[in-house]
């Protein structure tokens, strides 16, 4: 599989709290992953096209105001896989980390994805209507939607591993709850280490070193988005022992930290020679 690392979605600056990183604009981290027999593999869609044409109505006037997207075409997923050299009907799957706004606005863009995502997420975005957390805009085409309730069983690296339907065993959705009803990281098996995107787990890089630092801006945002304060800061608890026992097997990072981001450069592809069968 070959993975590129994109960012589907520049929002306010922010400012780093050590000396070494300069400021720099939030991002919304997506991975897209090619796998061969299974097509193009969306992780995160970040920012749509519908979204920057309309940011009002698609995003909601008060999360417009809070993040201040840059809004640029060229960010979103859809022109970036076209830059690739691929149509959106190539991306065959999305699997999202959870619905809120800047996670999903894309899903218009690939209507004939199958939208793996858990079952709660699900539930609860369906439920509460429009708002500043989730916006129905980005689903009215009625996506294909593929639902999971996590079972205990099959483990990964001590957490619980979900196995998504048509897809290889090297991608799976891991349940990393408090932030939402139905919060999961996606594991990605690259060629030398597996990827674990954390979503809203964590907002800054430092929150999961041993070490614990916060950021006063993210962590503001984090404490006011969160649906499960003792569950998130235990999930964040658990990335803190993934990296400190499994960090040479196991690369996590967040959705909107760029320094992270920042790691890979434009794009970097991590690759195997085969897929395994799920």
């Amino acid at each position: 599989m070959k993975i590129h690392h994109l960012n589907c979605g520049s929002v306010r600056t922010i400012e780093a709290t050590y000396d070494g990183p300069r400021s720099a604009p939030a991002v919304n981290h997506c991975l897209l992953v090619e796998t061969g027999a299974d097509g193009l593999v969306l992780v995160e869609t970040g920012l749509g096209l519908g979204d920057v044409r309309d940011p009002d109505g698609a995003l909601g006037a008060e999360w417009v105001e809070m993040a201040r997207p840059v809004l640029d075409e060229e960010e979103t997923a859809v022109r970036q896989v076209a830059r690739l050299g691929y149509a959106p009907s190539d991306v065959r799957h999305i699997v999202l980390t959870h619905l809120d706004v800047d996670h999903c606005g894309g899903l218009p863009d690939f209507p004939h994805a199958r939208v793996h995502v858990l079952a709660a997420e699900l539930d609860a975005a369906l439920a509460e209507g429009a708002g500043p957390r989730y916006r129905p805009a980005h689903w009215a085409h009625g996506p294909g939607w593929v639902a999971y309730d996590p079972e205990p069983g099959e483990q990964w690296f001590g957490f619980t591993a979900v196995p998504l339907k048509g897809l290889p065993a090297q991608i799976r959705l891991v349940p990393l709850g408090g932030h939402t009803e139905g919060h999961a990281g996606v594991a990605v098996q690259g060629d030398d280490r597996w990827l674990l995107h954390c979503g809203d787990a964590y907002y800054y890089h430092r929150e999961i070193e041993e070490s614990k630092e916060t950021h006063p801006l993210l962590d503001v945002v984090q404490q006011r988005s969160q649906v499960h304060r003792d569950l998130r800061l235990g999930t964040q608890a658990r990335l803190r022992e993934l990296v400190r026992d499994h960090g040479d097997e196991v690369e996590v990072f967040c959705a909107h930290d760029p320094w992270e981001l920042a790691r890979y450069g434009e794009v970097r592809r991590h690759t195997r020679v085969r897929d395994t069968p799920a």
